[in-house]
C-alpha cells in the first residue's frame, strides 16, 4: 500500500474507534453500577421528554443544553458522576464539559440501554 492509503486506513480506524467509544462510553456497566451504589451521581443528559418516557433509577435529569447553567447542582466537584444519554454522543459531550469545569471523577456510561 502507498503511504496515502496507510494514512486513510489509519484515519478510518481512528474514526471507528471514536464512534465505538461514544456508543459504549468510557466505563463498564459493572463499574458504573458500583460507583452509583457507592454514592456517585447518575446524570441523564437527555431532554425532559426523553427522561419522562423512562430513565434509570435515581437519575438526575439535566438536559445537555442546560448543563452549563445548572452545573452547580452537581457539586461538590469531588463527587463521582456517571453520565448517560440515548446514544452516547450527548453524554460524551457532557462528560467533557464537566471535566473542563473541574469535575475530576466523571465517567461516561454512554447509551442508557447498556445499564440493563
Amino acid at each position: 500500500m502507498t503511504p496515502v492509503q496507510w494514512i486513510l486506513v489509519g484515519l478510518m480506524v481512528l474514526m471507528i474507534g471514536l464512534m465505538v467509544r461514544r456508543r459504549f462510553g468510557d466505563v463498564s456497566v459493572a463499574e458504573a453500577k458500583s460507583l452509583v451504589s457507592a454514592g456517585a451521581l447518575l446524570l441523564d443528559v437527555r431532554t425532559e421528554g426523553e427522561f419522562s418516557s423512562g430513565h434509570l433509577p435515581n437519575a438526575l435529569n439535566i438536559p445537555l443544553g442546560e448543563l452549563g447553567a445548572r452545573m452547580s447542582k452537581l457539586e461538590p466537584k469531588e463527587r463521582p458522576v456517571v453520565v448517560y444519554c440515548a446514544s452516547g454522543v450527548r453524554s460524551a459531550a457532557a462528560a467533557g464539559a464537566l471535566r473542563s469545569a473541574g469535575f475530576a471523577k466523571v465517567k461516561n456510561l454512554g447509551a442508557m440501554t447498556r445499564w440493563s
